[in-house]
């Protein structure tokens, strides 16, 4: 019987290819992924670890992130990665900010958000470390989860390889799909009924003149972790102000553009670096802190250490935690295209792509990829 021969084959081992490597082996489909790296090295293990449903409009995004949610959820027990009920903590300091949140609490009211209007002395009862100077209040959603994505796709890939019937082969690059036959750097062909192209930010190596048409980009990001603060605990992750227009959920808000042109007239380097800021906690007590983005095929492999100095002013404005102590500084790299929440797209019979889920990978990769197995 020939080993190369299996019913789904993935190319690509970050959380896109291990979330449609999960729904096909709850198929019993025999899967084999292939990642051209010894092990995912890409932006799957480069971000907050959050699963962020209340950046998802309501509708289809917000119930694929939901559904996401419940995956991650099963997944830990199995797996048996760390992960955190933290919920999310989106605070005000100026009227037009308090005013979004309860523009968007209005409107929401009825949808399945699972959040709170919280007043100054309801927020500092979540959160010991939040800036109370200046603070109004915060809204508070108990939806969101945090992993250490570093650990979680690891032990994401471990169970699928020992559990079910998923099958990695590393260090293996897949340079040519012809029909229903995938060709490997080493010459070897391996065959499916179906093929799931999900490259990420390798995009230009498999059907570049698609990626090309389209006009797929690339969005970097810098982030930091601190050293352990193994007796503090921040609760919710935590953001502010600058956040709001960053998410899709927040964009119908009537005052947000008040809040836009604010920053814009203050503080024009945020725009210009994309930046809004993000705190989160993992599992050893570290601090995870960012970020930003700049966008374009060829992104500069030089961090900029203005960028980060920015984001750390900016995130003291917000959290009150003394002497910072970081312990490393990174970048990664995502695609993006503009204007679509992500790819999906049948580029020849049996092969899919899926790609472009932007920086929310994490918080619909499960959900989107049980929508493409639907009926299979």
């Amino acid at each position: 019987m020939n080993n190369r021969i299996a019913d789904i084959i993935i190319i690509g081992g970050g959380i896109v290819g291990l979330a449609h490597a999960y729904a096909a082996a709850q198929r019993n489909l025999k899967v084999v992924v292939f990642e051209r790296n010894e092990s995912a090295v890409g932006a799957s293990v480069r971000n907050f670890g959050l699963i962020w449903p209340i950046g998802q409009l309501p509708g289809t995004m917000l119930n694929r992130a939901l559904r996401s949610r419940e995956i991650w959820q099963e997944l830990t027990g199995k797996a048996g990665f760390w992960l955190n009920h933290s919920g999310s903590m989106h605070l005000a300091y100026h009227q037009d900010e308090l005013t979004v949140l309860e523009e968007f609490v209005t409107m929401h009211r009825d949808n399945v958000y699972d959040f709170q209007l919280l007043s100054k002395q309801e927020v500092a009862e979540k959160s010991t470390v939040v800036n109370k100077k200046g603070l109004l209040g915060g809204l508070w959603s108990a939806s969101e989860l945090t992993v250490d994505p570093r650990e979680a796709i690891r032990k994401i890939a471990l169970y699928l390889e020992k559990q079910t019937s998923v099958r990695f082969e590393y260090s293996t690059a897949i340079t040519q799909i012809e029909g229903s036959q995938a060709i490997a750097a080493d010459g070897s062909i391996w065959q499916a009924e179906k093929i799931i192209v999900c490259s990420g930010a390798d995009f230009e190596h498999l059907y570049p003149e698609f990626f090309n048409e389209i006009r797929m980009t690339k969005c970097k990001l810098q982030m930091m972790r601190t050293l352990p603060y193994k007796h503090l605990n921040i609760g919710p992750t935590l953001c502010a102000g600058l956040t709001l227009r960053h998410y899709d959920a927040f964009k119908h808000c009537p005052s947000l553009p008040l809040v836009s042109k604010r920053y814009d007239d203050e503080y024009p380097e945020f725009k210009e670096f994309g930046i809004h800021v993000l705190l989160a906690q993992n599992g050893s007590g570290e601090l995870v802190i960012g970020d930003s983005h700049e966008y374009g095929l060829n992104p500069k492999p030089f961090d900029q250490e203005k960028i980060n100095q920015i984001i750390l002013n900016y995130l003291k404005s917000f959290v009150s935690i003394d002497n910072l102590e970081i312990a490393e500084r990174w970048h990664g790299i995502y695609p993006k295209l503009f204007g679509e929440t992500e790819i999906v797209h049948e580029i020849e019979p049996g092969v899919l792509i899926v790609n472009a889920l932007g920086g929310a990978g994490m918080t619909l990769s499960f959900g989107l990829a049980e929508e493409n197995f639907a009926g299979f």
